[in-house]
């Protein structure tokens, strides 16, 4: 698994993915897609970081399992009050957002819109920027609206608070996160309640 892994990180680092991209897309932290890309393939010489490859492909993979989901997750949403907006953070909670938009709507009766954010560690290969990421302006709008913030999993909180900040600062009032899995085992980020699916705890 870790060789598949490491093979996997530098294939997406000869296709330009960024280190934040590579995280993503393996569902790892930042210092494991790291590590991964400066591995040799055949030997793994230095010691890994703690962390735990999530693979959720068989959801993604398939639209009725991704509907599922997403209903779940809506449903874990809905229990913090209306939602004008969901906000799905690029690129793995967008599929999960789009859904739950429709769900969300048919469940509360409001007209529901969708808003994408760009996490800043797609738009530069470093974790020591204070910058934040973006909210696309070609979706949804949060200024004024109730925000549910939509992720497939959260390792450590960072994208999640850079968000948070993000829909603050744009005039729009976060009412919670919710993921697929939270790695990190957190009930709330700056003050807004975080739920999951599926909570990954070390013993």
């Amino acid at each position: 698994m870790k060789q598949k892994l490491i093979q996997k990180a530098q294939e997406l680092r000869q296709h330009g993915f960024t280190t934040g991209e590579i995280a993503d897309e393996l569902n790892v932290s930042m210092d494991t897609a790291r590590w991964l890309t400066l591995q040799k393939t055949a030997e793994v010489k230095a010691e890994a970081p703690g962390d735990f490859a999530i693979n959720w492909k068989s959801i993604g993979g398939n639209s009725t399992r991704l509907s599922y989901v997403s209903g779940a997750l809506s449903d874990l949403a809905i229990a913090h009050g209306d939602a004008e907006v969901v906000c799905g953070i690029a690129v793995s909670g967008i599929p999960f957002a789009t859904v739950m938009t429709e769900f969300l709507e048919d469940l509360t009766g409001f007209d529901t819109s969708l808003a994408i954010f760009h996490p800043n560690k797609h738009r530069k290969d470093t974790d020591e920027s204070d910058d934040e990421g973006t909210i696309s302006t070609n979706f949804g709008t949060v200024e004024g609206k109730k925000v549910v913030i939509v992720d497939d999993v959260i390792t450590s909180g960072k994208t999640a608070r850079e968000v948070i900040h993000t829909v603050k600062d744009l005039g729009g009032e976060p009412t919670c996160v919710v993921v697929l899995i939270d790695k990190a085992g957190l009930s709330e980020i700056e003050g807004i309640p975080v739920e999951s699916l599926i909570k990954v705890s070390r013993i």
